[in-house]
């Protein structure tokens, strides 16, 4: 099982959105999708149709060990995707874990114990470096972060750099950045244009090509409860991740074929 965490610890950058729309897209590719939602706020789950009171399993049981991975996912109206959801519990999960000799490997554990279920697991993780995030890093094979083409996009990279860079010395040698996503990019201002030069002098090749354009019907399809690809396929925003998915499976390791 292929592990993609999608993390930036500045919120509003578009990270559910695009968890959400890359889990939809890699399913009607025919992967075997899993979506964690690990953010407390449990929008990726809201986005996906599930009720708040069909939360009953959710991912707090599974890093407390009361419920396994694989008992707690249920499947969502996408064929193929499958979502572990998130509720309020879960901001209590980094006090609760923090003297726990393997508080950061909780989730690594779980996904150990669901393997060979599903083809990918993308992971949509909290707007910070806490704890839960952490345990994101340090369960992944591969990390994506969404960017905002906005003035202070490239603040906070270092720091989610240095993290990355902390985590494979000490926890998890084998995790990479697989991309990094401009999102809510506007052709029209000059200012994105500028963002997107900047990202790729620093990180180069890391950059996706694709950038995901600013759009109203991605912004109305959590409210309906479905992802923009279903919500409304040919709006630029879902051509947008289209490509996207097809960006990030070509950089995946060749065995990674949809069965």
């Amino acid at each position: 099982m292929i592990r993609i965490a999608i993390a930036n610890q500045k919120g509003g950058v578009g990270k559910t959105t695009t968890a959400i729309n890359l889990a939809t897209a890699l399913a009607a590719t025919g992967f075997r999708v899993l979506l964690i939602d690990f953010d407390p706020q449990g929008n990726a789950s809201t986005g996906l149709g599930v009720a708040r009171g069909a939360r009953g399993r959710s991912i707090y049981q599974v890093l407390s060990g009361d419920v396994a991975l694989a008992d707690a996912a249920i499947a969502t109206n996408v064929p193929k995707l499958d979502i572990v959801t998130a509720t309020q519990d879960l901001s209590a999960a980094e006090v609760e874990l923090a003297a726990e000799a393997d508080r950061s490997r909780r989730l690594s554990q779980a996904l150990d114990s669901a393997e060979g279920r599903w083809d990918i697991c993308l992971i949509d993780c909290p707007p910070s470096l806490g704890l839960l995030t952490l345990n994101a890093l340090v369960a992944a094979r591969y990390l994506i972060v969404p960017l905002q083409c906005e003035f202070f996009a490239l603040e906070g990279m270092s720091q989610l750099l240095n993290t990355v860079e902390l985590v494979r010395q000490r926890f998890n040698p084998s995790l990479s950045i697989l991309g990094i996503a401009l999102t809510m990019y506007d052709r029209r201002n000059r200012l994105s244009e500028q963002v997107a030069a900047d990202v790729r002098d620093v990180v180069g090749n890391l950059v996706f090509d694709t950038a995901i354009p600013r759009n109203v019907r991605l912004s109305e399809a959590p409210s309906h409860g479905m992802p923009a690809l279903i919500y409304d396929h040919r709006c630029p925003g879902s051509e947008a991740y289209i490509a996207l998915a097809r960006e990030l499976i070509a950089r995946l390791p060749a065995p990674a074929v949809a069965a």
